[in-house]
C-alpha cells in the first residue's frame, strides 16, 4: 500500500488540522464540518496528480488550446455519517464525479470492549474500471474501512483504488496494509500518536460524527 502523508510539509492544511482538534473552537459545528471540507478540498487536488490524464484540444472564444483532462471517471464513497463533509470537499473539486454512501458503525455485542463491525446500507455508482476514493475522517482500528472495501469490491473493479482519512492512527495504518492490496493508495492529511484503551485516537479531536451533527442516542 502507497501512504501519502500530507502534513509532512507545512501549508494551510495544517492550520485547518489545528482548528478541528482545537476544543476552544471545534464545537463549532459548522465551521468543524467547513474545515473538514476544507481538508477534503486540498486533499482531493493532492490526490489529483496521481492520476492519469489524456490530451485533449478545446475551443476558445479566439482559438484553440491543448490541455488535460481526468483518463478515468471519479467515484467518490463516503463512510455515512461522519464522512459527508469530507465527501463534499472532494466532491467540490471532482465535480463530475459519481458518488456513493455506506455505513459502518461499532456493535458490542457482548456489551463489552469488544467489537465488530456491521454495514447495513449501501448505495454507490457502478465503479468498474474507474478511479474509486473512499473518504472518512479517522482511521482508528482500520475495521470500519476493511469491512467497507471487502462489500465494495463484491460489486465491481475499480482501475485505481484511494482511500482518504484526516487523522489515522498507526495501528489503523498497519491493520489496512495486512487486509488491503499491495496497489491501495492511502492518503492521510496527518498522523496521530496510538490508540487508548476503547479504540478511539490519541490525541484525535474526539467524534467527527458528533462535532458534525450533533450526539446521537
Amino acid at each position: 500500500m502507497q501512504i501519502h502523508n500530507l502534513s509532512e510539509i507545512n501549508s494551510v492544511l495544517n492550520h485547518f488540522l489545528g482548528q478541528i482538534r482545537n476544543v476552544n473552537v471545534h464545537t463549532d459545528s459548522m465551521r468543524f464540518r467547513r474545515n473538514i471540507e476544507r481538508i477534503g478540498e486540498i486533499m482531493a487536488y493532492e490526490l489529483s496528480k496521481t492520476l492519469e490524464y489524456n490530451d485533449i484540444e478545446i475551443k476558445t472564444p479566439l482559438g484553440t488550446k491543448n490541455t488535460t483532462e481526468i483518463a478515468n471517471q471519479v467515484v467518490i464513497c463516503s463512510i455515512l455519517r461522519a464522512g459527508l463533509p469530507l465527501h463534499t470537499g472532494f466532491l467540490n473539486y471532482f465535480d463530475a464525479a459519481e458518488n456513493g454512501f455506506i455505513s459502518a458503525r461499532r456493535h458490542h455485542p457482548n456489551n463489552d470492549d469488544y467489537f465488530d463491525i456491521l454495514v447495513e446500507y449501501q448505495a454507490i455508482a457502478d465503479f468498474n474500471g474507474k478511479n474509486l476514493i473512499l473518504v472518512d475522517p479517522m482511521l482508528a482500528t482500520g475495521q470500519s474501512i476493511v469491512a467497507v472495501f471487502k462489500n465494495l469490491i463484491e460489486t465491481g473493479t475499480a482501475k485505481e483504488i484511494h482511500i482518504a482519512v484526516v487523522i489515522a492512527a498507526p495501528e489503523g495504518i498497519a491493520y489496512l496494509e495486512q487486509h488491503l492490496p499491495d496497489n491501495c493508495h492511502l492518503w492521510i492529511a496527518t498522523l496521530d500518536e496510538s490508540l487508548d484503551e476503547n479504540s478511539y485516537i490519541v490525541p484525535g479531536l474526539g467524534d467527527a460524527g458528533d462535532l458534525s451533527y450533533g450526539s446521537k442516542l
